[in-house]
């Protein structure tokens, strides 16, 4: 157990060398935190107004290891960074993002917030640049699920001015997202997120793991309620790290840090990082 968790350790440790430690050329690497990794989802959205700077900042200040968000882009082509593809859920606004430029954007509020509007993108890099953290950078679809073109490429662009690249996971649950993101990038992270009725419609998590495996990804990101010792055993052995989504509830969460699974993604990054003190 103890050699299978050194594994899994450096296998993160080498796709974030920035943050996680120079690997050396024996292969070790120096100070890494405990696995699994804990992911600020939304940067923590039980505890902050998700997808703020307040919630990044909050976030970075617990130790979560990995912060989680969305992007969408802008009719201006500035990617931003909000879950809904409307402003309607979590803003003083309504519309399509897609719809709005930036100009438009930063005159809405986020709801809950003393008048914080919509982070752009490079400002949440910004924010992650002088700490350890990781990124899990989940790549949205606009109104009716269609995609924004060329927000594949603004996204690399904006990691590779912050020299955040070797930090960042680009996930999507639109795989073709991957596809387009591999043939623009051989080297950058990538996770396809896999929901339980997606896993029911193409026959399973290990059906998951070969269509991935195929796409050259680097990691599976799983619904909660699809954490199996198989789903984790399928993942490892085709080399890909594994991360589950969204965990909660206390008992969730122990059950998640004890699963063998790499990262564990939660609104309660809090409660998660002092529950992985405890094992």
């Amino acid at each position: 157990m103890a050699l299978d968790r050194r594994r899994r350790a450096t296998r993160w440790v080498l796709a974030f060398p920035l943050c996680f430690g120079a690997v050396t050329a024996a292969g070790d690497a120096g100070p890494r935190p405990p696995l699994p990794l804990i992911a600020a989802h939304r940067g923590g959205a039980l505890l902050w107004p998700e997808n703020s700077l307040t919630a990044f900042r909050g976030a970075l200040a617990l130790g979560a290891d990995l912060l989680e968000l969305d992007v969408h882009l802008t009719r201006d082509g500035e990617v931003v960074v909000i879950h809904d593809p409307t402003l309607d859920r979590t803003t003083t606004s309504r519309g399509a993002i897609g719809d709005q430029t930036w100009a438009e954007l930063a005159t809405v509020s986020l709801t809950q917030t003393q008048r914080e509007r919509i982070p752009r993108f490079r400002e949440v890099l910004d924010l992650a640049r002088p700490s350890p953290a990781g990124l899990l950078v989940e790549i949205k679809a606009g109104v009716n699920r269609t995609r924004y073109p060329g927000i594949e490429a603004k996204v690399l662009e904006r990691l590779a001015e912050t020299g955040l690249t070797a930090r960042a996971t680009v996930m999507a649950f639109e795989w073709d997202t991957l596809e387009r993101l591999r043939r623009l990038s051989a080297s950058v992270r990538l996770t396809g997120l896999l929901s339980r009725r997606r896993a029911e419609e193409i026959g399973g998590v290990r059906v998951a793991v070969e269509q991935l495996a195929a796409l050259r990804a680097n990691d599976l990101g799983i619904e909660r309620t699809l954490l199996s010792a198989d789903a984790v055993a399928a993942a490892h052995a085709a080399g890909l790290t594994l991360g589950v989504w969204t965990v909660n509830e206390p008992e969730e969460i122990r059950q998640a840090l004890a699963a063998g699974v790499d990262y564990v993604t939660t609104d309660r990054p809090d409660l998660a990082l002092k529950l992985r003190t405890e094992r």
